[in-house]
């Protein structure tokens, strides 16, 4: 893999065009630039073998989740709240109506190995990023050999299979925010483009009769035929009216159902030796996740960082040379005050990419999956080890043959 630069005269025209046309909306945190003046190039061995360890990994989770649904008993050790367990209690869950999607974020080592961080089980973002801006990289080079996979096109086929054409589709996201709003815009302007209705609408919006899902926005009542959800779950529980109950038992085809919750949390790995023991195979996620232990079992070792059970986008991990001072010891304290929020995992050291300019860049390549097959990369570098709020985006482009 390389990263090679967009020329200086190509990124303004680029930049703008990934605002106006890739749904790019938001390419700045604070005062961190975060769409990257890079491409990420694999080889493609480089990126089958990501595709094979990504489909690997899933099997192994769709089949542990399966069990957990089936077996409740299991999952205490996710420690998940009164509230998500009395609703995981009378969940219900068919695989064959629902469309599994997820990511799972891989690191290159120095020891030229793969690791895994953690896999985006519930609400994985990056759409356009894995679908727009390939595309709009791959013009600016003058090389026949590059091509990308447009994960939006995958996705909405496999959404057709689900529902006929001029169904209602719900998109349920945090209406306030832009970043979510682009990720739902995209994918409402592709399905409408196949001849589907679609709603962006909050999670609120809708009401489940007789286990069915109705948009009531402005008073209307409108069935919904398949339902979007981009807000988390552990954000959902908070909201008031309890309308977001609805969610878990609904008959309404969805992508995600809350049936993610099982791996979307931190401490997933912990309940891993219990699946073992009822022939749940996790040998791919053992061999690509680092170690994973309780906070209370961790001793003043170096070798083990924390993280928050239900952290999004690197927040909160305490990577100390990714952190400033005063950071660090704010997460320190918390993790002190509060050890069932966190997990503790063994520390992995990553890889950083040189650039034909000499700088150095650690990357996180998300890698999705649709009900089990390979859809796409997102990817995301920062000068720092830990890939938060300030890393910035990167397409992926694959080449043809291979390179070393």
């Amino acid at each position: 893999m390389k990263l090679i630069k967009i020329p200086e005269k190509l990124y303004y025209n680029y930049k703008t065009n990934a605002i106006f046309d890739c749904y790019k909306w938001d390419p700045q945190f604070k005062d961190s630039n975060t769409l990257s003046k890079y491409v990420l190039v694999l080889s493609e061995k480089e990126a089958k073998e990501v595709a094979f360890l990504t489909e690997k990994l899933d099997k192994e989770t769709r089949e542990a989740e399966n069990f957990l649904y089936n077996n409740i008993k299991y999952s205490k050790n996710l420690k998940l709240s009164k509230k998500l367990k009395k609703e995981i209690k009378n969940m219900t869950y068919n695989s064959n109506n629902n469309i599994r999607l997820m990511r799972y974020d891989f690191h290159p080592t120095v020891d030229n190995s793969w690791k895994i961080s953690e896999v985006n089980s519930d609400v994985p973002g990056g759409f356009a990023e894995a679908s727009l801006l390939p595309k709009l990289a791959i013009s600016l080079f003058n090389n026949k050999n590059y091509y990308s996979i447009n994960f939006g096109e995958i996705l909405v086929k496999e959404i057709s299979k689900k529902i006929n054409k001029n169904s209602n589709i719900a998109l349920i996201h945090c209406t306030s925010y832009s970043d979510d709003r682009q990720v739902m815009q995209y994918l409402s302007d592709t399905l409408e483009n196949m001849k589907y209705n679609c709603l962006c609408i909050a999670q609120d919006h809708i009401e489940f009769k007789n286990k069915k899902a109705v948009c009531i926005l402005n008073n209307y009542n409108i069935n919904i035929d398949f339902i979007f959800r981009f807000t988390p779950i552990e954000w959902l529980i908070n909201i008031k009216p309890k309308t977001w109950r609805g969610y878990f038992n609904t008959i309404t085809p969805s992508c995600n159902h809350p049936i993610a919750l099982f791996a979307q949390t931190k401490r997933f790995p912990l309940i891993f030796s219990e699946l073992e023991k009822n022939n749940i195979n996790l040998s791919t996620w053992k061999k690509l996740l680092p170690k994973t232990i309780e906070v209370k079992k961790l001793y003043n070792n170096n070798n083990f960082i924390y993280k928050p059970v239900f952290g999004r986008v690197g927040e909160k991990i305490s990577i100390k040379e990714a952190c400033d001072k005063d950071e660090y010891k704010k997460i320190l304290k918390d993790v002190k005050l509060h050890p069932k929020k966190y997990i503790a995992q063994e520390k992995f050291i990553s890889k950083a990419l040189k650039t034909e300019d000499n700088k150095y860049y650690h990357l996180c390549l998300g890698s999705y999956t649709i009900n089990t097959k390979h859809a796409g990369f997102y990817a995301r570098i920062s000068p720092k080890p830990r890939i938060d709020s300030e890393a910035e985006d990167i397409p992926v482009i694959i080449e043809r043959g291979n390179y070393e």
